[in-house]
């Protein structure tokens, strides 16, 4: 009797076993923490990729390496800013470390002279991205505009996912539009702007496409911000698209809380206490808005 149970027992252990076999991939995507795949560009010399990976400590036989075109970075950036801004040469390049699951994003940037480490933050958040390290660099002062298709593509990897085309677009809509409103009024007063559209769009619900550019533009001149027609065409898209995508708002407000966990000591500094917070509020906001913007 004793032997037919362990006979039992064995065909049950196999099949368990082949079942386990046949189970797809996907299901054990999220369970891969510390895989790296490492992003660069591809008009680095070779001088050049030896140096980034010596800076990020990744040993090239060991860890994926992809490279990105500056055909893609204008596929990604051409709606959004000029040719000559995204340049010729793909040159930024980026590590992605998969992070445990509920760790959020962390980005650290070197030699990135215009995308701060929180606009990135932001736009990977609006991509999908979540649990994350994301470290990018260059070999010398570069924009860093380029380096968030290097990103999205290195996470599709390493997370085994497909993020959609239009999020992928609208990621880079974003990183694009807050730093040029940024760069002419000031970190505080573009996010001002934004914060006073979205308590005005929760408390009085827009109907159409054209009460929302008629509010943007009234907070603005509020501000006493002059908006060109081609900013303001682009805040009205920007924020019309955004209430369009099919996004898990839910997980994107957890990975903000996240984000400003893991600022760390660098909240603690006086003098960047008030602007990051502002910032993510901002973010918390514009999710909580979108919500029930348009229901």
């Amino acid at each position: 009797m004793g032997g037919i149970f362990l006979d039992k027992l064995k065909k049950c252990f196999l099949l368990f076993i082949a079942l386990l076999m046949l189970v797809p991939s996907f299901v054990f995507a999220d369970a891969r923490p510390g895989e790296v795949v490492v992003t660069l560009g591809e008009d680095l010399t070779e001088a050049q990729k030896q140096q980034i990976l010596n800076e990020m400590n990744v040993n090239e036989n060991e860890v994926e390496i992809i490279y990105v075109s500056n055909e893609e970075e204008h596929k990604y950036l051409g709606k959004y800013i000029s040719k000559a801004q995204i340049g010729t040469k793909a040159i930024s390049s980026a590590k992605v470390t998969l992070r445990e699951k509920g760790a959020g994003i962390n980005v650290e940037t070197n030699h990135i002279v215009w995308v701060s480490d929180m606009m990135y933050a932001n736009a990977l958040v609006t991509a999908g991205i979540k649990d994350a390290d994301i470290y990018v660099t260059a070999p010398f002062d570069v924009s860093g505009t380029g380096a968030l298709t290097g990103i999205i593509k290195a996470y599709e990897i390493t997370a085994d996912i497909q993020i959609p085309e239009e999020q992928k677009q609208i990621a880079n809509e974003e990183l694009v539009k807050t730093g040029e409103l940024a760069e002419k009024v000031g970190m505080e007063n573009a996010t001002e702007l934004m914060n006073r559209i979205k308590e005005e769009i929760a408390n009085n619900p827009v109907q159409s496409e054209e009460d929302l550019r008629s509010l943007i533009q009234k907070i603005a001149q509020e501000l006493g911000i002059t908006l060109t027609d081609e900013e303001l065409n682009g805040l009205t898209s920007l924020f019309m698209r955004l209430k369009d995508l099919n996004i898990d708002w839910n997980q994107v407000q957890n990975q903000i809380s996240k984000i400003r966990d893991n600022l760390g000591d660098f909240l603690a500094r006086e003098d960047t206490q008030s602007f990051i917070r502002s910032i993510l509020d901002f973010i918390n906001q514009i999710i909580e808005s979108i919500k029930g913007w348009f229901k």
